[in-house]
C-alpha cells in the first residue's frame, strides 16, 4: 500500500492565514496574519506540497489574492495548488504564469464542464485539479455559499469519461470541526470509481483518521486545522 500524501492547506480571507468551520465565512479563526510566514514554515518541515484557496475569490467571483501565490512561489520550492475565483482563461493562465503547479477549479467545473475541458486540452490535463465540495451529496459552489442540484457522482463520472481523475472532495459537514473526515463518502467514491485518484478534505483531526484515509484508497489527504493546532505527528519533523 502507497503512503498517503499529506498536503497542508492555507486558506484566505483578507490576505490572512484562516481556517472556517463547515464554510462559514462568519465562523473563522485567524491562524497567522502572514500566509507566506506559514508557507514557508511548512517547507521547513520537509512538506512539498501545498493546497492554497483564495476564499476571498471564492466567494466574489474573481481571483483576489494572486499576490500571495506569487510570494510563496518566490520563497519556497513547494508545488502549489492554486484556487477560488478561478472563471476564465486568463484567470488559468494567470495561476499557471504565477508559478502554481495546479490550477484547482471548482464551480466552473460544474456549471461549464466544457469550457473547462478546453482548458484541459489547452494547458494539459497534468495542470489541474478538481475540487467537488460536498454537502449532502450535493456539490456546493461560490465558496459553499451556494447548494447546487449537481451530484457528485455525476461530476466526477463525466471527467473521468474525458480521461481525467485527478479530484479532491470536501465533505462540508466535516470541515473544520475536527470530528473525523468524511470516510463514508470516500469509500462509496473509490468503491464506485476505482482508478479515481482521490485527495480527501476536510474534518481529519488525528494520525489515525489519515491512516484510515490511506487504509481506503485515498491518494492524498488535505490538512487544515489539525495542523495549526499541532494534532497530527505524521507532519512533524
Amino acid at each position: 500500500m502507497n503512503t498517503i500524501e499529506l498536503i497542508p492547506a492555507i486558506d484566505l480571507i483578507n490576505g490572512q492565514c484562516v481556517r472556517l468551520s463547515q464554510g462559514n465565512y462568519d465562523v473563522k479563526t485567524v491562524y497567522d496574519t502572514d500566509p507566506v510566514r506559514v508557507a514557508k514554515r511548512f517547507a521547513a518541515q520537509g512538506i512539498k506540497r501545498l493546497h492554497l484557496v483564495d476564499l476571498d475569490g471564492a466567494k466574489a467571483g474573481r481571483i483576489c489574492n494572486l499576490h500571495v501565490l506569487e510570494r510563496i512561489v518566490a520563497e519556497t520550492d513547494m508545488q502549489i495548488d492554486f484556487g477560488g475565483g478561478i472563471k476564465t482563461e486568463n484567470d488559468v493562465a494567470s495561476v499557471l504564469k504565477a508559478g502554481a503547479a495546479y490550477v484547482t477549479i471548482g464551480s466552473m467545473a460544474v456549471k461549464q464542464p466544457e469550457r473547462v475541458k478546453e482548458w484541459m486540452i489547452h494547458y494539459g490535463t497534468g495542470n489541474f485539479l478538481i475540487g467537488c465540495d460536498v454537502k449532502e451529496g450535493r456539490l456546493a459552489l461560490h465558496g459553499w455559499q451556494e447548494t447546487s442540484d449537481y451530484k457528485v457522482w455525476d461530476c466526477i463520472e463525466w471527467y473521468l469519461k474525458t480521461g481525467f481523475n485527478h479530484f479532491f472532495c470536501t465533505d462540508i459537514s466535516k470541515d473544520g470541526m475536527l470530528q473525523g473526515p468524511g470516510v463514508d463518502l470516500y469509500r462509496q467514491l473509490l468503491e464506485r470509481f476505482p482508478d479515481l485518484y482521490l485527495i480527501a478534505s476536510g474534518g481529519i483531526a488525528s494520525d489515525a483518521d489519515v491512516l484510515e484515509l490511506q487504509e481506503i484508497g485515498c491518494k492524498a489527504a488535505i490538512v487544515g486545522k489539525a495542523v495549526y493546532e499541532n494534532k497530527l505527528t505524521l507532519l512533524k519533523p
